[in-house]
């Protein structure tokens, strides 16, 4: 662990609903395991916040001075329509929909995913396993927990059996839940001429001959569940037991659930020592979701292209907006909380462009070193950006009185406040410039945009309208927005 970071590291246990103290399992080495995405549509703003909330701690940990392994899948098979045992597979479905291979789909997506992952500048992760690549580890888990005997096959289907495993372990434990309550309430019917309870889940599906996602198995061709492939690949890049895992609220239950229970029937072990969820978003005081129509995807974020939006707001604003607020809190997207972050992120760089420039005296009057230690405590305190920000702008109030000759700062302590705000703002909350201010970037990003305009215009020549619009929509992925004209065609950034 770092030297300049004061006291330890706590974290809020999703399982004890605790704040706890980190101890990781095998020092200086850290096992983190997040959800990935399903990559069958568009990721919205709701997805981008989760992501973010374990890209600080990515780097947090980092700063730490821990050695971590950051495993973060991808969902490319498995996971039926509303979340449950029957039906089509997601990505199946948009593959029918858009008269495409399945695995055009998942690349298509996965593309896409990375694409806004980078417009946020959020870190990618050591390894990006595929459920589709780790079929093979999922049968074995399948075959280990049949042997347990908390699994049974139905007409060529395996099945978790939750009311077998509960008699002996804690099922419920993650989300609160308890068996009784769980049973009285389920409304799961369909599938229950294979099922022994409306509780237990597949760990592996037959497929009808209409699916087209399938592969042979011991107990014949199918695929495997959706909550499998979470288990089978973090045991596999992390250990049976590991350190951190994470994802959104909405995961706990049954994802995380059944994670659990799955690998402590195939391994006789917790697979996991922290668990860590994120707070779903707001907009206006409603849930981000698709069916509500307040569902932004970054483009439409970027542009200022949507009803709800009085205009585009940048990547980074986003992320600055995001990090002013605790990552268990719920978070409430309005245009005028995106106007204030939109200021106050302004005011940030400026401040970090003042820097260089200020001049040194033979007396302090701030201290940096209790202002640097006050960032550390609150990242410390659970992640806590809300305040770490608080602090940085009390930095910035600073820089602006050393700067404007009212506050003096020896050599030592500008030099300390310089490495405080590159350390605070750019590496451990991943704000950065984004504007180019010199005159061979604009130029370098204008020729390539324009070599981009010059491929399209080739593509819509030869009628390829798909690669046409491919270009630019990845070009407003990035925050560049093509206008086509009578006269040829134009860009603008976002």
């Amino acid at each position: 662990m770092s030297a300049s970071s004061p006291g330890p590291f706590f974290l809020t246990n999703t399982l004890t609903r605790r704040k706890e103290e980190f101890k990781p399992l095998r020092p200086p080495h850290v096992g983190l395991y997040v959800c990935g995405p399903t990559v069958y549509s568009d990721v919205h703003l709701g997805n981008v916040r989760s992501f973010l909330t374990f890209d600080v701690l990515y780097r947090w940990l980092t700063q730490l001075g821990y050695k971590v392994r950051y495993v973060r899948n991808i969902t490319d098979v498995g996971h039926l329509v509303d979340d449950v045992d029957h039906g089509e597979d997601k990505i199946a479905k948009r593959a029918r929909l858009e008269q495409l291979e399945p695995m055009e789909i998942v690349q298509k997506y996965t593309n896409g995913f990375h694409d806004v992952m980078r417009l946020f500048n959020i870190l990618p992760p050591s390894i990006e396993p595929t459920a589709t690549g780790h079929l093979i580890e999922q049968i074995e888990m399948v075959k280990r927990i049949l042997a347990s005997g908390y699994g049974y096959e139905a007409n060529g289907s395996v099945y978790f059996d939750v009311p077998s495993f509960a008699e002996k372990h804690p099922y419920g434990e993650l989300s609160g839940r308890k068996i009784d309550e769980l049973l009285t309430n389920t409304r799961d019917t369909e599938g229950m001429d294979e099922k022994r309870s409306p509780l237990d889940f597949a760990i592996w599906k037959k497929a009808e001959p209409q699916h087209l996602m399938k592969w042979p198995s011991p107990w014949g061709e199918g695929f495997p569940g959706w909550h499998l492939e979470c288990s089978a690949m973090s045991t596999k890049y992390l250990g049976q037991t590991f350190d951190i895992h994470g994802g959104g609220m909405d995961l706990k239950f049954p994802h995380h659930e059944c994670e659990i229970a799955q690998s402590v029937a195939a391994d006789g072990q917790a697979p996991v020592r922290y668990w860590m969820h994120g707070n779903m978003l707001t907009v206006n005081g409603r849930k981000m979701a698709k069916s509500e129509g307040n569902g932004f995807t970054p483009e439409e974020l970027l542009t200022g292209n949507h009803k709800l939006l009085e205009k585009g707001y940048s990547a980074m604003t986003v992320r600055f907006f995001m990090l002013q607020c605790h990552y268990a809190s719920t978070l409430d997207f309005s245009n005028a909380a995106m106007q204030a972050s939109e200021k106050g992120l302004e005011r940030l760089m400026k401040a970090m462009t003042l820097l260089p420039k200020l001049k040194a005296s033979d007396a302090d009057e701030a201290d940096i070193a209790a202002l640097e230690q006050r960032c550390h405590a609150a990242m410390n305190d659970d992640l806590n950006t809300p305040v770490m920000i608080a602090e940085l702008f009390e930095a910035v109030r600073i820089i602006n009185s050393v700067n404007d000759g009212k506050l003096n700062l020896t050599t030592t302590s500008i030099e300390k406040l310089h490495g405080l705000m590159h350390t605070m703002v750019h590496e451990v909350l991943g704000l950065r410039a984004e504007a180019a201010d010199a005159k061979g970037e604009d130029n370098a990003l204008d020729a390539l945009v324009g070599e981009c305009i010059r491929l399209r215009v080739e593509a819509k020549g030869r009628k390829d309208f798909a690669t046409s619009d491919a270009i630019r929509d990845r070009l407003a992925a990035i925050g560049i927005i093509l206008k086509d004209t009578k006269e040829g065609t134009t860009w603008e950034r976002a």
